[in-house]
Parts: C-alpha cells; structure tokens; sequence
C-alpha cells in the first residue's frame, strides 16, 4: 500500500500572516506623494526577492510584476547592510518556537570547507519558515 506524500506548496509571494510579521521591521517607506520614479513597495520588493531566490534569475530579467530588478536588488543590498534580514530570522524564530518549539538541548552544528554558492545567504529559509 502507498502512502500519499504531503506536499508544501511552493510560495511565490509573501503570506499576509508572514507580511504582518515582516513589514514593521523593514524601515519607513516612501511617502506615496514624493515627486520622481513610481514607489516599488516593499511588499512587492520582498517578493521579487522570492522569485530571484526561487528561480536563479538573473536581477535585471526579474518580471515587471514585481516592479524593477535594479530597485529590488538595491532594495535587498540597503536591508542588508541594515541587518533586516537577521532581524527578521530572530523575528521568525521567536515565532516559530512559540508555534512549534524548537528543541535547543539537542541542535546540531554542521560545517563546510568550500565557499557558499550563495554568499551564505539564507533568505530562502526565513521564508519557508513563515509559510508553516
């Protein structure tokens, strides 16, 4: 007899639960009346970020939808020099060990002796934690 997997749906854009999590932690947006090029909001930014991360594209073939890849990838360099993206893991772990509970007495440490492909980036995880 087979057993029928569980599969987790692939996320292409940020859950309003996880949103409300993330959006007061990013800084101010842009007043909606300043004069210059359209605001890209963050919602929108942060989602390109998931289609990049999701897919490997490159930043300028990143889809209209989610408004320029220059403003995304100068978005993504700003909320790193920032430290959002730490902000948000302790965020979501915080949250994640309330929900589920994380087993700190017996964690793991794992290491490496090549370079990263990614930079040592883990945007990817901070997201598919906030879809569970």
């Amino acid at each position: 007899m087979l057993k029928s997997k569980k599969y987790v749906r692939t996320i292409t854009s940020i859950p309003d639960d996880l949103w409300s999590e993330i959006k007061n932690i990013l800084p101010d947006e842009k007043p909606e009346n300043t004069i210059g090029r359209p605001i890209v909001p963050y919602r929108k930014v942060l989602d390109g970020l998931v289609f990049i991360l999701r897919t490997g594209c490159q930043w300028k073939m990143l889809p209209k939808e989610y408004g320029s890849g220059s403003t995304c990838h100068r978005r993504f360099q700003e909320w790193m020099q920032l430290g959002i993206f730490g902000l948000i893991w302790t965020r979501l772990l915080k949250l994640y060990d309330k929900k589920i509970g994380i087993k700190w007495n017996w964690q793991s440490l794992d290491s490496i002796s090549i370079k990263s492909p990614l930079g040592g980036r883990w945007l990817v995880i901070i997201l598919q934690i906030g879809v569970n």
